[in-house]
């Protein structure tokens, strides 16, 4: 068993005065599974690619391994070469029947080998660089975000398939994941980086019980500071007016006073004043104590939302629904029905290509929202009634489109700027990005921009693409804490299975027309959470 060491690790990007890391240091042994957890923006992919050694940095990185890093690098011209000659550009020390082994395991058909890489699903293109990546011996690899745009089988197999392997960093925001596969965590907090064995659900137990004993720390040293500085004053009080009696007196009012009582007035002045001093000490003292206590507590702040009520309690009703493209050979799914009531929040789920984003598209089509007035495309069969005069809010599972600066993006969408800018510091997006234009922004950064816009837009229904791909653990906690606390009615497609847990009043599974041929006898299946 190697081990890989950081030491006085220190980072920045040019241009930039803030240090993405600091002297940094830390251990991990190289049969480790190690989930990297840490807010959107904290440095997570900068570590992988200072380990891949792709950016100068002060310190020292010392590791008997080699590193390998996913995902691999596609160009343009990429997409329409056979998978077979990408990985031979990839990993070119790995021969096929290496790679054959790696995609057996994970449920791979060796024919995509075959295929134009850009003819294979997300699922599939994942898969199969996870199948390069994993073919050789002696390397460290390092994972950032496997399961973004996946489905939930192509995740349960993506996290079979990692469960039984180990020598890599994983970075997630998928708990499910982290916590079927992880065996340690590395953990970018606020100031610092700490390495803990177990999983994500046993680190955050952990670290509640920690924020918790800080939290009544801090309470106990606040308590403290007041009663000394309570103290203080009276005491400083006290001497001042003491003080003041030391000169000049009326014999007639005080007959028992001489001369003689003003040194002993100013004894006891002497000794009020060295009580203060004292009382000041300690108050510093336990301001130093209660310095840094709160620095490393995630707070999942509240966030706040306006649903509006919709007079109908029918707000969606699909009978028989088929979608089709224009020009494709055949339907997308067909015979589909389901409803969406007041206060109901409705889960999509199923394959990658099943038509879960259609869905979405062809109610905004139909009710003119969120950009879609026709055009797309989008062949409606069946029936499909939406009620009319609904005000629906939109997160689209794209952000490419998103360009420019902030302050544009709310005079284009209508938004009040400095309520949306203060929900994006309530999500974690510092102020020094409020001067950026987007298309410099994160994918989990640009996320952000769409959920703030739509929290901040009162609607009767909240229609979210995949609203948190890229988005960080401690933000979702607040979508879900928010989404439970203000009961909007939903219709979403989202993969998380614990956000589907908390969240979810009913789970949709749409079945693809290839599905249904191969054996499935229904366009849809519908169901209760069993965890509602």
């Amino acid at each position: 068993m190697a081990q890989i060491q950081v030491t006085d690790l220190t980072f920045s990007y040019d241009g930039s005065a803030d240090d993405v890391f600091k002297d940094v240091t830390f251990r991990m042994d190289t049969d480790w599974k190690l989930g990297l957890i840490g807010r959107n923006g904290k440095g997570k992919t900068t570590l992988l690619n200072l380990l891949m050694g792709r950016y100068d940095y002060r310190g020292s990185i010392k590791a008997d391994s080699r590193f390998d890093y996913f995902p691999y690098q596609v160009s343009g011209p990429d997409l329409t070469k056979d998978a077979a000659v990408l990985f031979e550009k990839w990993k070119p020390q790995i021969e096929l029947w290496q790679v054959l082994v790696q995609m057996s395991e994970l449920q791979m058909d060796p024919a995509c080998l075959y295929r134009p890489f850009g003819t294979l699903s997300f699922g599939e293109r994942t898969r199969l660089m996870l199948a390069v990546l994993f073919a050789a011996d002696n390397e460290f690899l390092l994972i950032d975000e496997p399961t973004n745009h996946l489905d939930s089988r192509a995740r349960d197999i993506v996290k079979e398939y990692l469960a039984s392997k180990k020598g890599f960093i994983l970075v997630s925001h998928d708990r499910d994941l982290l916590d079927g596969v992880c065996d340690h965590v590395l953990v970018l907090n606020r100031t610092f980086i700490e390495v803990q064995s177990g999983n994500f659900s046993s680190w955050w137990e952990n670290k509640e019980k920690k924020d918790a004993f800080l939290q009544a720390e801090n309470e106990k040293h606040l308590k403290e500071i007041g009663k000394l500085k309570s103290a203080a004053d009276r005491s400083g009080r006290w001497a001042d007016k003491n003080e003041n009696t030391k000169i000049g007196f009326d014999p007639v009012k005080e007959h028992d006073r001489s001369i003689s009582t003003r040194a002993f007035i100013g004894a006891k002045t002497k000794k009020m004043q060295a009580r203060v001093k004292s009382y000041e000490k300690r108050i510093d003292r336990e301001i130093e104590e209660k310095e840094g206590l709160l620095q490393d507590i995630e707070k999942v702040s509240e966030l706040k939302l306006e649903p509006l009520r919709f007079h109908k309690e029918m707000l969606i009703n699909a009978y028989d629904l088929s979608l089709r493209y224009e020009g494709a050979d055949r339907e997308l799914f067909s015979g589909l029905r389901f409803q969406v009531k007041r206060g109901e929040r409705i889960i999509l789920s199923g394959d990658n290509g099943c038509g879960k984003s259609s869905i979405l598209k062809a109610i905004l089509q139909k009710t003119h929202a969120g950009g879609y007035a026709g055009g797309s495309g989008l062949l409606v069969s069946g029936d499909l009634d939406v009620s009319s005069g609904m005000t629906i809010s939109y997160v689209n599972q794209d952000t490419s489109f998103l360009s420019g600066s902030l302050q544009k993006f709310c005079e284009t969408q209508g938004l009040n700027e400095s309520l949306f800018l203060a929900v994006l510091r309530q999500l974690d997006l510092g102020r020094e990005q409020f001067v950026k234009n987007m298309e410099d922004f994160s994918e989990g950064q640009k996320k952000k921009v769409l959920i703030a816009a739509s929290l901040i837009t009162p609607a009767h229904l909240y229609i979210w693409d995949e609203p948190l791909n890229y988005i960080d653990v401690f933000s979702r906690m607040q979508i879900e804490k928010l989404i439970l606390r203000y009961e909007p009615t939903m219709l979403l497609v989202e993969h998380d299975v614990r956000f589907q847990e908390k969240v979810g009043t009913d789970v949709l599974t749409v079945n693809s027309m290839a599905q249904e041929e191969q054996g499935s006898s229904s366009g849809q299946e519908r169901r209760l959470h069993p965890y509602l």
